[in-house]
């Protein structure tokens, strides 16, 4: 199975890696493919197939208060969660 991806930092480039199918039905991710991602244990992925054949794999969305912080620049100041609702 070949898995090819763009990744989120660097759209431009393009990784192809191989994986195997195992008789459960499971496929471990190569690491450079989950370091790249930010994946760790428990993550959750969702996968859709395109009518040419293409599966597309992504990464489930978090909750938005597991993502706080994600969008701050260096030397902005954070905003508490509770700061955010109006």
């Amino acid at each position: 199975m070949t898995i090819p991806y763009f990744s989120r930092k660097r759209k431009e480039s393009m990784m192809t890696s191989e994986a195997t199918l195992t008789s459960k039905g499971q496929v471990t991710l190569p690491k450079e493919l989950r370091v790249s991602l930010g994946l760790e244990a428990g993550a959750k992925l969702s996968f859709s197939q395109l009518s040419d054949g293409t599966v597309v794999m992504r990464v489930k969305h978090r909750k938005l208060s597991e993502s706080a912080g994600m969008l701050t620049r260096p030397g902005q100041p954070s905003v508490p969660l509770r700061d955010l609702r109006r």
